[in-house]
């Protein structure tokens, strides 16, 4: 059994999944923090930063959206690498496996969100 979606019904959830991933990174900034107590966790801000810029420079366009998620995917990755080098210097302030699994789990769903939108103008059989 196959469903079809239309082009909108697949934005919508590309959309969905993006928004999504960002509210769940800000609540877990703001609720366990990452990278340990303190101000630390503004690394990871800078994902949804450069998202909305890359979306909005290519005007919110499927392809454009596929490219901002995946920059922001990239983002998270490189804000783990940071936050790996603050926790390798200061020793109490995390866990290494919590910030190498959050930045997975965060830079995931981003690649998730990224793969969505470029299904959004294929047509299914």
């Amino acid at each position: 059994m196959t469903f079809q979606t239309s082009t909108t019904q697949r934005y919508v959830l590309a959309l969905g999944v993006s928004i999504g991933t960002v509210l769940f990174l800000l609540l877990g900034i703001g609720a366990l923090g990452i990278v340990g107590d303190g101000d630390r966790d503004w690394l990871y801000l800078a994902a949804p930063v450069v998202s909305l810029a890359v979306a909005v420079a290519t005007r919110f366009r499927p392809t454009g959206m596929a490219t901002a998620l995946a920059a922001s995917a990239v983002t998270t990755l490189v804000a783990g690498a940071v936050a790996l080098v603050l926790v390798a210097l200061d020793e109490a302030s995390a866990s290494v496996l919590d910030v190498v699994m959050l930045t997975g789990l965060y830079a995931a769903l981003f690649a998730v969100a990224a793969w969505l939108f470029t299904r959004v103008g294929t047509v299914r059989a």
